[in-house]
């Protein structure tokens, strides 16, 4: 209770302050120290006090504050490691803050690779402030009602690019650094501040508006670049003509880093996205940036240029984000694809109500219903109201509230101003009720043909298969989107292969990525006669399917496994490295003569000069060759200090599991090689066993 009052109490001070004084423009100087990890500088706020108050506050987090002067002269002042508190110097009207700072920041900023090398390799510095972090390397404002026109300048390695929000006005040469200008020309809460450092190089497109879209990515991964960015500029034009609110920002900017903590994050002017999604042709069949491409930049209108208040609010941008890139991606895919999303996201959310009663409008909402049940919403409104009133209510709340902050009831009463549609109602059910609509949702769902289809097939489940045989083959032959065929494979997953073969050939020849994939993996036991023809499978334009059949070729064949292992030697898969990591393994398996360099080559993937999921895959492949071997067991413990909370959940069960087989003494063997971070991790799991 003790802890909720002081965050209500946090809450309110700020609310009050954000009456009383507006932050209206930052100037901050700043130089990062990526081998120390510190970040430091000088800061310039101006400010307008509205009414008489007490204290100013500004969130610096830990952070060593000096020199503070309010209207250039120097002030006393508190630093609580939290906020630097303002007591003194300043008046109704114009005021200017300056002061300098210096922090090693423990979240939010992050620092990969090692700068101490010459090379340029995987070195890089970002920033991720979701929500209110931003103030943990700069001295700004959690309270997203704070909007202020940011500029940055940034002193760093010239070797290196340097990335932050808004327009670059000048490079300034600095001995062996460069220093980096640049200027926002509108305000904007402080987590979307950003700064993205690395060996990038980049291209720039014009949208139709004419504004620069500049796409970055790492020099390594040049070849990528079509792939990655495939579509960028139809969704970049399809979004400001179906918001109908040009593009509120000078630039835009897309940046991919390594080892991001999610997909993408909207900073203003300027997403960075993960390495994830840098892909080649054959990868974006798998795992593609389209739909973060779209959703990040729909963030761009929805939470940059409109805020929500409160996370009670948080759906006005998660559901718009998701909802408009659904929109982009049927713009570029087709109204099939579109529907299917739809489908797919409805049957999760039939299924999340069962066991999570919390409703879209509360704080403490999943992620799941603030992107999904909200895109779901607005999708209900869209299409009983129509698209060109839709847009109306839309153009009319961006406008109203543009570089502000907004709730739910502001977007509602733009929605009753060009229409009679029940708000009230629709706030009760979608928005304040937990539940998910299913029977709105499939009358919805319905409209599309493709759709309807895929309810038919998937009721031919209760039937036996001698009775859909005819209905698969014409199916199967069609045009009808690839869900339905995969349907149909699913269904005869478990028929004798004598009964479906001749639908199995059909499937092959529809030459459709997703749809041989499902041969691939709905096939476990494949035939002598159908081995040719599985077999095409390790062909195909996808890293997936590649992995499928070849795993289940290997167990299938064992006499053939020297000529998988062969066609396989060339592939490395997507960024994960996971058909390397699997030839690699494989090999080793089968006492290839090379299987010493092999496995050197596997345990180096271990170590931290690879992205967390090189790495992963290796660690799992490697010790399933040998779970003793030091190094590896070295480099799972150095994952427990990741700062990518995925990558060192997984590490720290990997090592419970371990610790239970008993690898207790190799743990012991290598302890005092650990750095005291690792030594520390080690310890807690070593204590949970006792």
């Amino acid at each position: 209770m003790r802890h909720l009052f002081f965050f209500l109490f946090t809450v309110f001070t700020f609310a009050q302050q954000t009456q009383k004084v507006d932050f209206k423009t930052a100037y901050g100087n700043i130089s990062i120290d990526p081998i120390e990890k510190k970040v430091s500088g000088s800061v310039r706020y101006i400010f307008e006090l509205k009414q008489v108050i007490d204290t100013i506050k500004i969130d610096a987090q830990k952070m060593v504050v000096t020199n503070v002067k309010i209207n250039n002269k120097t002030v006393k002042f508190t630093n609580n490691g939290k906020t630097i508190n303002l007591f003194e110097g300043f008046t109704i009207g114009k005021n200017t803050v300056a002061f300098n700072y210096e922090a090693t920041p423990k979240q939010t900023m992050y620092f990969n690779g090692d700068f101490s090398s010459e090379s340029l390799s995987n070195q890089q510095v970002w920033t991720q402030g979701q929500g209110k972090y931003t103030s943990h390397w700069f001295p700004s404002f959690d309270d997203v009602n704070e909007k202020v026109v940011f500029n940055l300048n940034i002193s760093f390695d010239k070797k290196y690019q340097v990335l932050s929000n808004g327009v670059l006005l000048n490079e300034y040469p600095n001995k062996n650094e460069m220093i980096w200008e640049y200027q926002m020309q509108k305000p904007m809460s402080s987590y979307l501040l950003a700064i993205a450092i690395g060996d990038f190089r980049h291209q720039v497109v014009a949208s139709k508006t004419g504004i620069p879209l500049q796409l970055f990515i790492q020099t390594k991964d040049t070849a990528k670049f079509e792939a990655t960015y495939r579509y960028s500029k139809q969704i970049f034009d399809y979004l400001e003509t179906e918001i109908g609110v040009k593009y509120p920002w000078k630039i835009y900017k897309q940046i991919p880093v390594e080892d991001f903590l999610y997909a993408g994050m909207e900073n203003t002017s300027a997403t960075i996205f993960s390495e994830d999604f840098v892909v080649d042709a054959i990868g974006f069949n798998d795992r593609n940036y389209v739909n973060v491409n779209a959703h990040e930049l729909a963030h761009q209108w929805f939470g940059d240029l409109v805020t929500a208040k409160s996370g009670k609010h948080h759906w006005l941008q998660e559901g718009f984000a998701t909802y408009y890139a659904l929109l982009a991606e049927r713009q570029i895919f087709g109204d099939d694809y579109f529907y299917h999303q739809l489908y797919r996201s409805s049957l999760q959310l039939r299924n999340a109500a069962r066991t999570d009663t919390i409703p879209v409008m509360n704080e403490k909402a999943s992620t799941f219903s603030f992107y999904q049940k909200g895109a779901w919403a607005l999708h209900l409104i869209r299409e009983t109201i129509g698209p060109k009133l839709f847009q109306k209510a839309v153009i009319n709340y961006l406008k109203k509230y543009q570089f502000q902050n907004a709730e739910t009831d502001d977007f509602l009463t733009e929605i009753r101003k060009v229409s009679d549609f029940d708000t009230e109602t629709f706030k009760k059910v979608w928005l304040e009720d937990y539940r998910f609509r299913s029977d709105e949702a499939n009358a919805l769902l319905k409209k599309n043909e493709f759709i309807r289809t895929l309810f038919e097939t998937q009721k031919m489940r209760l039937k036996p298969f001698v009775e859909n045989k005819e209905r698969f083959k014409e199916l199967l032959q069609s045009n009808v989107f690839y869900p339905v065929k995969t349907e149909i494979l699913y269904q005869m997953k478990d028929v004798p292969f004598e009964d479906k073969k001749e639908l199995l050939f059909l499937a092959l020849q529809t030459n459709d990525v997703k749809v041989r994939q499902s041969v691939a993996e709905f096939t476990d036991e494949i035939p002598l006669e159908f081995k040719a023809n599985y077999e095409t499978l390790l062909e195909d334009a996808s890293y997936d399917t590649k992995e499928i059949a070849f795993m289940n070729l290997w167990k299938n064949f064992p006499e053939s496994r020297t000529i998988y292992l062969d066609k396989a030697q060339n592939w490395i898969g997507g960024n994960d490295k996971s058909l390397r990591s699997l030839f690699l393994t494989f090999s080793i398996e089968n006492q290839s003569p090379e299987k010493e360099k092999y496995y050197n080559e596997l345990v180096d993937y271990t170590s931290s000069k690879y992205e967390s999921s090189v790495r992963q895959n290796a660690i799992i492949n490697a010790l399933a060759v040998n779970e003793n071997d030091l190094t590896v067991l070295k480099n799972l413990l150095n994952a427990t200090t990741h700062y990518k909370w995925q990558f060192t959940k997984f590490a720290r069960d990997k090592i419970r599991e371990l610790l239970a087989g008993g690898a207790k003494p190799q743990f012991q063997m290598i302890y005092q090689t650990l750095s005291e971070k690792e030594k520390a991790q080690l310890d807690k799991l070593l204590e949970e066993k006792k």
